[in-house]
């Protein structure tokens, strides 16, 4: 598949996502650029792991930004993006895998949990029909 192509399936998967698909999709993102930058600090490609770092933290600000915080949940939610936020932040400053290795542990869980909720939601819909 051409670049040009991959592009356009890229952008047409993101335009035609429900939200919970794109909050999955953030929650990718976020993880694959925690993971990018870790390998490139164990590489000592530290202007790579910069660049995937920002990436990675502008992801968990934007997840933190679109909460709904008519929701109690969305309190706990805060606390976590705030945490993983400051992880990444450290890990930039002093170049450590520690901080990346926490932050992607709960990313992870909260990816995992937040699959099982479009599952859950899937199955409502369908119990609906």
């Amino acid at each position: 598949m051409s670049y040009e192509a991959l592009n356009t399936y890229k952008q047409n998967t993101v335009l035609t996502a429900t939200p919970e698909e794109l909050t999955l999709m953030l929650y990718e993102g976020a993880i694959k650029f925690m993971k990018i930058a870790k390998y490139s600090i164990e590489n000592k490609d530290l202007e790579r792991a910069h660049s995937s770092l920002i990436r990675a933290q502008d992801i968990i600000l934007e997840l933190n930004y679109s909460l709904d915080m008519n929701y109690e949940i969305s309190n706990d939610f805060r606390s976590l993006y705030d945490f993983i936020h400051e992880k990444l932040v450290d890990a930039n400053i002093n170049k450590e895998i520690q901080p990346i290795d926490e932050a992607l542990e709960i990313a992870e869980e909260m990816k995992e949990t937040w699959k099982e909720v479009m599952k859950q939601i899937k199955q409502r819909v369908y119990q609906s029909k």
